[in-house]
């Protein structure tokens, strides 16, 4: 049954006990787990279900639930209780948790229907939160209600607070925080306690409506969440004081009781009143539109002439714009650098599907997981250094398995002038390491404008790398790009070896193969566009036919081209010669040109390498 607003506040504490009972055998039956903060937010998970949750858990899909983020993941217990509750996993289910091929995972995952994203790396919960809320306010025009839910211990996070300012600057009262302020964390007390007006000033100071509660009072717990839903023009947070381990003395308000079942289960499960079996329906999904069907259309790219000198930066924007109009599913989020990344060509023909995040590049990329949780194909943007910041985003999308487009401009030292702060050169390590990933990296405005189409149908996280300078276009206009494929720009059979690049090194490469050509030495050149996956096959009958590889890249020689063209030969067959040129050290400042061959990754270099290569290929034995 539903409990509704004419049943008393004593059924509403039942149902929060039902729900640390069940906290604690699940926690039990799986002899780990963090049942002692799951029991903290009981009552709050017990009114949020039974009396201002809208949510059809037959139809998880339905345009007008509500979103429930459970930021604090290690509290899963919770959740899944809240699920039996619900009727939507039975006992047996809610007992095999953390158990292999559970669905019931230590921290929540998609796996389950109703977990829009993975949570459990702490301050990550409202971020997304933040990428939903808009979503429902200015992409789906839906009134459905996000609800976050996160621990205390949390709110020490930068990218909390990156999201208290994006939301309250986006008027965004749609989405509440519930802050469960139990004071203790995982080693001993949080930095301010149960002080709840420590997090209210915080909050309030950036322009949240905030209430402070009781978290195990039932009815102000009610009028608390009633009072957000009313709230117009801003967040709301709602700060609650509770205790870790409610309800059975052992372990209430105990330090070192973090992430334990409890000690004496069937002892806790008696103190607490015994199981119980409620089922409660929740309040069924707002009104809301279906986003229509739409077949997507083919977009009208930019076309190049061979020759025009054109960044890689400048056609990844315009092919965005025109991704857009064919695309209405496409989002574009931007970190202040729009101008530079030329994602602003985008937001010119399309203002109402573009995002400006600010230097927030954790709230930029959580945003972007949080719009692609509401099935929308967002595509977020900021200099190739700066997506650092957000990588532990990016891992726990990947494990959300949302589909993410990331671009990164200024990558490598040819950017010049700006020196070495501004320089992507870890980037395509960071974004080869991620489970599923595609790593692309054009070096001319065609093959720009063709893998930013394809992108946008690419499941997983996709990384697409441009540079800042002007490059000779080298493509005709109708070339294909394939994913997972190479172009092989320079060959003959008189090949004594072949040069492996991507981006700004293919030009410097195709270079040092005229000056080798002068001399008499012939190389094949090979634009690696795809570093992941790479063209293992080209790569493998490359080294069959000229015997040595070198790789050439803009970007610190561990984790990226060179790397992915080793692994090319990590089945078992002989491996090639191999020389990887990549950048060393830490520049400085200096033009372009100064820094690649500082770098020892411009032609001259190139051409000096396969030199040494063939010299020593003709002298071994």
């Amino acid at each position: 049954m539903r409990v509704s607003t004419a049943q008393n506040d004593e059924q509403l504490a039942e149902l929060g006990q039902q729900l640390r009972v069940d906290a604690v055998r699940a926690a039990d039956a799986a002899g780990s787990g963090h049942p002692t903060s799951s029991m903290s937010a009981a009552d709050i998970a017990a009114v949020l279900l039974a009396r201002h949750l809208h949510y059809d858990f037959d139809r998880p899909e339905h345009p007008g639930n509500d979103r429930l983020v459970l930021s604090k993941g290690h509290a899963s217990p919770l959740l899944y209780a809240l699920y039996r509750a619900a009727g939507a996993i039975d006992t047996a289910e809610m007992l095999t948790f953390r158990t292999r091929d559970s669905r019931l995972e230590g921290h929540p995952t998609p796996r389950l229907p109703w977990v829009d994203v993975a949570t459990g790396s702490l301050g990550q919960g409202l971020p997304v939160g933040v990428g939903m809320a808009l979503a429902g306010k200015r992409l789906d025009h839906a009134p459905y209600r996000v609800w976050v839910l996160c621990g205390d211990s949390e709110m020490a996070e930068g990218s909390v607070w990156e999201a208290v300012e994006h939301a309250a600057y986006e008027h965004l009262d749609n989405l509440t925080l519930i802050v469960d302020v139990n004071r203790l964390g995982q080693r001993g007390p949080t930095r301010h306690g149960r002080d709840l007006e420590a997090y209210a000033r915080r909050l309030e100071a950036f322009g949240w409506h905030t209430l402070r509660i009781d978290g195990h009072d039932t009815a102000a717990i009610d009028a608390a969440l009633a009072d957000a839903a009313a709230t117009t023009g801003r967040p709301t947070a709602v700060v609650a004081g509770t205790a870790k381990g409610r309800g059975v003395a052992a372990v209430e308000d105990q330090e070192g009781r973090h992430g334990k079942p409890l000690p004496d289960a069937e002892e806790a499960v008696a103190e607490l009143g015994g199981v119980r079996d409620a089922r409660i329906t929740a309040a069924p999904p707002h009104e809301a539109p279906r986003r229509p069907a739409r077949t997507p259309g083919t977009p009208d790219l930019p076309r190049y002439e061979e020759g025009d000198e054109v960044a890689t930066r400048t056609a990844y924007g315009r092919a965005l714009a025109a991704l857009g109009a064919a695309r209405p599913d496409v989002v574009v989020l931007d970190a202040e650098v729009g101008d530079s990344t030329r994602a602003e060509y985008f937001e010119k023909e399309h203002p109402d599907r573009y995002f400006q995040c600010y230097i927030a590049e954790q709230q930029l990329v959580g945003a972007a997981v949080g719009m692609a949780a509401r099935g929308w194909n967002p595509y977020a943007c900021t200099f190739a250094a700066f997506l650092t910041r957000a990588h532990d985003f990016v891992r726990m999308a990947a494990v959300s398995g949302v589909p993410l487009k990331l671009a990164g401009s200024h990558a490598g030292v040819s950017i010049g002038e700006d020196g070495p702060s501004q320089m992507g050169l870890e980037d395509l390590a960071m974004f080869r390491a991620v489970p599923g990933s595609t790593v692309l990296y054009p070096c001319d405005a065609p093959q720009t404008a063709r893998l930013v189409a394809a992108a946008a149908d690419l499941p997983g996280i996709v990384y697409l790398r441009t540079t800042r300078s002007d490059t000779p276009v080298l493509y005709g206009p109708d070339e294909e790009f394939p994913v997972g494929g190479s172009k092989v720009l320079h060959s003959s059979s008189r090949d004594r070896a072949t040069v492996v690049a991507a981006g700004i090194t293919v030009h410097e490469s195709l270079e040092a193969a005229r000056i080798l050509e002068r001399e008499g030495i012939s190389v094949r050149v090979v634009d690696a566009y795809s570093v992941k996956p790479v063209d293992t096959a080209t790569l493998q009958r490359a080294a069959d036919e000229t015997g040595c590889l070198i790789t050439v890249e803009d970007h610190r020689l561990e984790g990226g081209l060179g790397d992915a063209v080793a692994e090319a030969f990590a089945d078992g067959r002989p491996v090639p010669r191999l020389v990887r040129l990549g950048v060393r050290g830490v520049p400085g400042s200096a033009t372009g040109a100064e820094q690649l061959h500082a770098a020892g990754i411009d032609a001259e270099s190139v051409a000096a390498a396969v030199r040494l290569l063939v010299a020593e290929a003709m002298v071994s034995p």
